[in-house]
């Protein structure tokens, strides 16, 4: 079904398409990377029980916790990329709505190259060419509404993207530093047969780090530049509000915004997350009530 999908796209939105699909196949291994991870983080305190030794025990219940505290960053992140990946959604919507005007403009062109050729004295060239002269005014205007989104789009597509990248990095490095600190409290000083090794007493302390992670997590704020934007000079039809044009849009603003899509395509879906950074380019994502496939 997701090749048929492909093939009935429009010649214009194909490429687009195919990125759009390639994401999805990614976001799953992000998804399926967080509950492994989740899994192993589990394993881990498990494991560190059954070995009988209360303080490999309780180093390696904490640093189960934190590891699955990192597998949900990764579960954070795959959302974050449904997010931009719904944006390049709008941008392919708009691709797929410019097409019939290409095409019919160069319907008509090739209409009347063939009349020239078989009856140049034919009165129907007339009507050809003023037909044509719409269909190019259309166009004209199509396409400068497509690069309007295509560019506003890709900056907030792209602005999400990266701060999530960001946001999961930081987080992540932020709670391996713990789980550095717990380490350093587990001591691996070699005994001979017969010692017992002292009682784990830094039980409090490694409570404390689980605490300190915690802590940090929710605190944490993005330290990163916002990517500025001039598309909010940019009017319901997808153009400057000064702008005057002799030929009728064909490219539905809803559309481009992610509000309806042609009967062949699939639907933005997105349910907006805290991403630092995103804030100056756009400020929604578009969003089909009832859309549930990522596909």
């Amino acid at each position: 079904m997701a090749s048929l999908r492909g093939i009935q796209q429009p010649e214009l939105s194909k490429k687009l398409f195919k990125v759009i699909k390639s994401e999805n196949h990614a976001i799953g291994a992000y998804e399926s990377a967080s509950r492994e991870r989740i899994s192993i983080a589990a394993q881990i305190s498990d494991w560190g029980e059954a070995t009988g030794d209360d303080s490999l025990s309780d180093v390696s219940d904490k640093i189960g916790v934190l590891l699955s505290e990192i597998g949900e960053q990764e579960d954070l992140f795959a959302q974050n990329l449904e997010d931009y990946r719904s944006v390049l959604k709008q941008i392919r919507n708009t691709e797929s709505s410019v097409q019939p005007s290409r095409d019919n403009k160069a319907k008509i062109t090739d209409e009347i190259q063939k009349l020239k050729y078989k009856e140049p004295q034919s009165t129907k060239l007339v009507q050809l060419e003023q037909e044509l002269v719409r269909a190019e005014a259309q166009n004209l205007v199509a396409e400068a509404q497509l690069t309007n989104i295509t560019r506003q789009k890709f900056k907030e597509a792209y602005d999400i993207h990266s701060a999530a990248v960001i946001e999961r990095a930081e987080k992540q490095i932020l709670l391996s530093r713990h789980m550095r600190r717990l380490l350093q409290l587990l001591d691996d000083t070699p005994v001979v047969p017969g010692d017992v090794r002292p009682t784990f007493e830094h039980s409090a302390q490694a409570r404390q780090i689980l605490n300190d992670a915690e802590e940090d997590l929710r605190e944490w704020q993005p330290s990163i530049d916002p990517v500025p934007s001039s598309a909010t000079e940019m009017g319901t039809n997808l153009m400057p509000p000064s702008s005057t044009t002799g030929g009728q849009s064909t490219v539905d603003p809803s559309v481009a915004g992610g509000d309806e899509v042609p009967a062949q395509l699939e639907s933005p879906v997105a349910e907006k997350r805290d991403v630092s950074g995103s804030t100056t380019v756009g400020q929604e994502v578009g969003v089909v009530p009832g859309e549930y496939s990522r596909q």
